[in-house]
C-alpha cells in the first residue's frame, strides 16, 4: 500500500516539475483567481497524461509475453509483482474519474472549495492533493462518521 501511495506521489511530483516553474499559487493572491485556476488545470491534466503514460508501459509490457520463469518460486513472485501492478493501475484508473471530476469543477467554478461546507480548501491541500473535495476539517469529520457506521 505504501509503495502505490509512493508512486502515485512521484506521477503528481512528475506532473508539478512540467509546468511552469515560475509560478506556484500564493496566499498573497485572491483565491482560486484565474491564474491559479489555470494552473491546477494544467497540474490535474499533465498528472492525467502520466497516468495514462503509466499505463500504457504496464500494458506494453504485458503484451510482450507471458512470465515464463522456469523455476516455480520465481514465477509466484513474478505473478504477484503483476498482480500489484494490475491493482495500482486499477486504483490509478479511479484516480483519472477524480480528475475528471475535478477539471469539471474548475470550468464550473467550484474547484478549491469544500462540498460540505463550501469553504477554500486551501492551496497548501490543493497542492499537495489536486482531486480534494473538502477541507480538512471536513474530511476528518467525514472519516470519523464512516468509521463510527462501520464499527456499529
Amino acid at each position: 500500500m505504501a509503495a502505490v501511495a509512493s508512486e502515485e506521489i512521484d506521477i503528481l511530483e512528475k506532473a508539478k516539475r512540467m509546468l511552469e516553474p515560475d509560478y506556484v499559487p500564493s496566499d498573497d493572491e485572491e483565491y482560486m483567481n484565474e491564474q491559479q485556476q489555470q494552473y491546477f488545470r494544467m497540474l490535474l491534466i499533465e498528472w492525467k497524461r502520466s497516468i495514462h503514460d503509466a499505463a500504457e508501459h504496464t500494458l506494453q509490457s504485458l503484451q510482450d509475453g507471458p512470465i515464463r520463469e522456469p523455476d516455480l518460486n520465481d514465477r509466484a513472485s513474478s505473478e504477484t509483482d503483476w498482480g500489484i501492478e494490475l491493482r495500482t493501475r486499477d486504483r490509478q484508473r479511479k484516480l483519472i474519474s477524480k480528475i475528471d471530476s475535478a477539471l469539471r469543477r474548475i470550468d464550473q467554478g467550484e474547484y478549491g472549495y469544500c462540498e460540505v461546507t463550501g469553504d477554500p480548501i486551501g492551496l497548501r491541500r490543493l497542492i499537495a492533493r489536486p482531486v480534494a473535495t473538502m477541507t480538512v476539517e471536513a474530511q476528518e469529520a467525514h472519516e470519523r462518521r464512516e468509521k463510527i457506521s462501520r464499527d456499529d
